[in-house]
């Protein structure tokens, strides 16, 4: 986004102030680049795809946070790059306005920092989220830099959250770490393992389905090849004990020749043991 010029903080609303109507459009410039986009895409995606059976929440990117009657006389102020709301109701929105959403505001917000806004996101929006908003976890990202920091609050203050020794940070209110991955942010399951997009889920499945496959013909060419194995160990043992039979065979014959010759030369009155 581009660089913003923070409302002052306001005066606390006087009761009869009149709210404009709720059903407002959002109002944000386009993103900066295609990287910008990405992330925020990513960070939607990834989130929304682990969460699809909950509908207890509200993640949006690049979405006006309309909050006050009186920033509605101002077009500085520019919402979030990549916000979530708790305890709501998930349902498309033109806009989150706070006044409409039982005075709601981010849980956790996360901001894509470029050159024009990088002052806006470290000081002037942090201070806007830490003492207007209220929101409990503030990120904020340099995608060029790798430039990651993450705050909570505490005592109406942020506090500087710690990496974890993967270099991630803690998000208290998500349940889940947000840390760099090949370059973009990602979140991390309390156990340190990455969040899927849909299209990853969907390949990780293809290669387990191949892998399934491949395993299982593995083990049908084992299963054939023990087969030929102890068909082949069968045979051998049918050959040895049809060689043997023949083997006793062939000595039954000769020893049954050796008592006819012995015999015929008895009859002759021949000594068999002198030939």
């Amino acid at each position: 986004m581009t660089l913003v010029k923070e409302l002052e903080p306001t005066q606390d609303i006087q009761e009869d102030v009149i709210f404009p109507p709720g059903d407002l459009y959002s109002d944000e410039p386009p993103v900066e680049s295609e990287l910008h986009l990405r992330q925020i895409i990513l960070l939607l995606k990834c989130l929304e795809w682990l969460w699809r059976d909950r509908n207890d929440f509200y993640a949006a990117g690049n979405l006006t946070i309309y909050y006050s009657p009186n920033q509605l006389k101002s077009e500085f102020f520019r919402g979030p790059d990549f916000f979530v709301v708790l305890d709501t109701e998930r349902k498309t929105r033109k806009s989150w306005v706070v006044w409409e959403e039982d005075g709601k505001y981010p849980n956790v917000i996360v901001e894509i920092m470029s050159p024009s806004t990088a002052e806006t996101d470290k000081y002037f929006k942090k201070k806007k989220y830490q003492n207007t908003f209220r929101t409990y976890d503030y990120f904020w990202f340099d995608p060029y830099r790798l430039e990651f920091a993450g705050f909570h609050l505490v005592d109406g203050k942020y506090q500087p959250l710690e990496p974890n020794s993967q270099g991630h940070l803690w998000s208290q209110q998500l349940g889940l770490s947000i840390g760099i991955h090949q370059g973009l942010l990602r979140f991390f399951t309390p156990e340190g393992q990455l969040v899927p997009t849909p299209e990853e889920t969907a390949e990780f499945e293809r290669q387990q389905k191949e892998l399934a496959e491949a395993t299982a013909a593995s083990e049908r060419q084992q299963k054939e090849l023990a087969k030929a194995t102890a068909a082949s160990e069968r045979q051998q043992k049918e050959l040895a004990e049809q060689t043997a039979a023949s083997e006793r065979q062939q000595k039954e014959l000769a020893q049954e020749k050796a008592e006819k010759l012995a015999a015929k030369l008895r009859e002759l009155n021949i000594d068999p043991d002198t030939i």
